[in-house]
């Protein structure tokens, strides 16, 4: 890919999309208080996955900065941060399903993270036991001092965005989370954009 492609997530929905080693991804809240799941496994070995998890342990904390590294289920890093225009995301709290909101709050059939992005990496082959942990991008999960965790309304605003590098080819999943029942998306469900913009090659840049 030689041009920038922007895909648009739209409100509650999913979208699949494959990236490239050294291609650049942004990912932004177009409205503004929007969490966006977002999962990634590698392309040539789909049963590597992004992992909150093994970040935890790479980085020794449970939240990420610019200039961290994203880790896989085989310690490689995957992605690393570059700009980060709010610096409140969760790496805690798995993807809202079909349970979370049935057995939860006795709502059936609402949308969901897991069955968003579920759906394009079926394609892959993929199965719903194998779409990774989410990192929520944007979600505000405060940690409080009696180490209890809690899901609040997102801090970001209309455009902010982050931006990671990509170190591996990746097949990426990004959801624009649903949830309208509890704070978590200002009880207002809007799009999420993803910006695809291409390496940039040596020469290009007088290395």
């Amino acid at each position: 890919m030689t041009q920038s492609e922007t895909l648009i997530v739209k409100a509650g929905h999913g979208r699949t999309f494959e990236m490239k080693a050294g291609q650049f991804l942004t990912i932004v809240d177009v409205a503004g208080q929007q969490a966006a799941d977002f999962v990634a496994v590698v392309a040539s070995n789909h049963q590597e996955k992004l992992s909150p998890t093994h970040t935890r342990r790479q980085l020794h904390t449970l939240f990420f900065a610019v200039g961290d590294a994203l880790y896989s289920s085989l310690d490689r890093p995957l992605l690393r941060v570059l700009e980060d225009t709010v610096g409140v995301h969760d790496a805690n709290v798995p993807a809202c399903d079909d349970t979370r909101f049935t057995v939860d709050f006795n709502v059936i059939g609402h949308r969901n993270c897991l069955d968003n992005m579920h759906m394009g990496l079926a394609l892959y082959g993929l199965s719903p036991f194998d779409v990774p942990e989410p990192f929520n991008l944007f979600q505000n999960g405060p940690v409080t001092a009696d180490c209890r965790m809690q899901v609040t309304d997102p801090t970001s605003k209309a455009g902010d965005h982050i931006t990671f590098e990509v170190l591996e080819d990746l097949v990426c999943a990004v959801s624009s989370c649903p949830q309208d029942i509890i704070p978590g998306n200002g009880l207002r469900v809007t799009d999420i954009a993803v910006s695809i913009q291409p390496a940039v090659h040596s020469a290009v840049i007088g290395a």
